[in-house]
């Protein structure tokens, strides 16, 4: 399969690849690596508790899923955070030339952070 110059970066590169650990992170997971696709996000809020400090994903499934949940991770901090991430699915998979028969796999990196998300909004503030 052909991957897109931005595909292969961000898959290559993965430098938000990793687990955050602490009292100001929460974590959420979605898929299963027995069904081919599984993905968790890390998120570190500031102290606030209303901004991403930093991010971090781990993945298991074809290269769009880490370029696209890496480019996510990246992307993330300094942003509010929301349960939705504010670029649709449909609009990841037109950056990211996801072929549409991998659309499922979008849908399951988008899980995995609205999990993420949810877990920290749960999130006693700690100030």
């Amino acid at each position: 399969m052909s991957y897109s110059a931005l595909t292969r970066h961000y898959f290559e590169a993965a430098s938000a690849a990793g687990v955050l650990e602490g009292a100001r992170c929460a974590r959420g997971a979605a898929g299963a690596r027995e069904e081919g696709t599984w993905v968790q996000f890390d998120l570190e809020l500031d102290p606030s508790g209303a901004r991403i400090e930093r991010a971090r994903f781990r993945a298991f499934g074809c290269p769009h899923v880490i370029a696209v949940a890496s480019f996510l991770a990246e992307q993330a901090p300094g942003r509010p955070l929301e349960e939705r991430w504010p670029e649709s699915v449909a609009a990841l998979r037109e950056r990211f030339e996801v072929p549409v028969e991998k659309l499922g796999r979008l849908l399951i990196v988008e899980d995995a952070w609205t999990a993420a998300a949810r877990a920290a909004l749960a999130r006693p503030k700690t100030h």
